[in-house]
């Protein structure tokens, strides 16, 4: 019985995550111009040390984005990125995710 009380606490922890990741993919395009500089102008990426957008998880890039922001990421390229991130509002970043998660 314990361990069906922990899997629904766990899986009920992902649920806001899960409802957050509801962007607009149009509006995210608008605001990826300066994601393109390191990621690519499609989201993949020319550099080999920057990571593939195109295609990556909604939620996860919501996840990372607001992890960036919130200054829980701190390792690799958090420097760049958590500016970036920080000047994204919370709708921006769904938008964002929605549209490199739409991309092939």
């Amino acid at each position: 019985m314990k361990k069906i009380t922990m899997i629904a606490a766990a899986l009920a922890c992902l649920l806001p995550s899960v409802s957050m990741a509801a962007g607009d993919a149009a509006a995210g395009k608008a605001k990826s111009g300066v994601c393109a500089a390191c990621h690519g102008p499609a989201g993949v990426s020319f550099v080999p040390m920057y990571p593939n957008l195109a295609g990556q998880k909604e939620v996860y890039l919501v996840n990372a984005l607001k992890a960036y922001k919130a200054g829980q990421r701190t390792g690799g390229m958090a420097s760049v990125m958590a500016p970036q991130a920080k000047a994204l509002s919370d709708d921006d970043i769904n938008n964002v995710a929605a549209y490199f998660s739409s991309l092939k």
